[in-house]
């Protein structure tokens, strides 16, 4: 029987192409993985920008949940704040228990950007704050302008020096729009004064002005004011705003920190 070369001969390349077509080559592989590395690269950075400004939005859409909140317990209550640390009954008179029946879900009192509980990691400014002084297990990362509490008849000064008649007391005041109520903080509350300082570091745990100014939302905090709008605050803007009846907005400005100093002046 004769071999037939010839038949061979058409067969053989044809092996030889699909072999050689079967899959990538280690050199295609590594072209493959470097080039998804780089759009990797190029890509993460602007998705952690798209997913801060969605956090900011929710903050923002959960502080006009909180200016119905306020405008309902003031509604209810005569016009009038509730009576912050100096109620009767000591602590039901805090934004934290006066606000309760007004919301379900606790973790509305939280900003996006700071859900950690600091006692289990958190770091300022990105922290939760957690206290029992009122309400048992509370917690959030917001906090109010406690110069609007309206103090009973018989407090002249609240924590010892700050005077009563100083106190907002009612939302229906000239000036609203420039008055904050409920903002990101590092604690539940503040009395800021022109004269306080700004943090040495950001997220340095002080009181004052300084538990306002937290660099969360690339250098601004997000407000309600007590005309319930929403807005955005730049940091060096806080010393800018009525806290008081007395605060006087042009009040020598601050020395501004290092960390600071890139943050738009007001």
């Amino acid at each position: 029987m004769q071999y037939n070369y010839r038949q061979t001969n058409r067969i053989c390349p044809v092996r030889r192409k699909l072999s050689s077509e079967a899959g990538f080559t280690l050199i295609e592989l590594l072209v493959v993985i470097a080039i998804i590395a780089l759009l990797m690269a190029i890509l993460m950075p602007a998705l952690q920008r798209v997913k801060k400004q969605v956090k900011t939005v929710v903050c923002q859409t959960q502080l006009k949940q909180w200016g119905v909140i306020f405008s309902m317990y003031t509604d209810g209550n005569n016009g009038y704040f509730s009576a912050g640390y100096w109620s009767p009954t000591m602590g039901h008179g805090d934004w934290i228990k006066a606000t309760m029946p007004y919301y379900k879900e606790a973790k509305l009192r939280c900003c996006p950007m700071a859900t950690k509980l600091e006692a289990e990691g958190g770091r300022i400014p990105f922290a939760a704050w957690q206290s029992n002084y009122y309400v048992e297990g509370a917690y959030g990362s917001y906090g109010i302008n406690a110069w609007v509490y309206n103090l009973p008849p018989d407090v002249q000064f609240s924590h010892g020096s700050r005077p009563a008649e100083n106190h907002w007391r009612i939302p229906n005041v000239k000036g609203v729009g420039y008055i904050p109520l409920f903002l990101d903080c590092w604690w539940y509350g503040s009395h800021p004064e022109p004269t306080n300082q700004p943090p040495e570091y950001d997220g340095e745990r002080a009181g004052g002005m300084k538990r306002f100014c937290l660099n969360r939302h690339d250098g601004f905090v997000n407000s309600v004011f007590l005309d319930w709008s929403v807005k955005k605050v730049g940091l060096k803007e806080l010393w800018k705003l009525k806290w008081h009846r007395s605060y006087d907005i042009n009040y020598l400005a601050p020395v501004w920190p290092e960390w600071m100093r890139r943050f738009k002046d007001y």
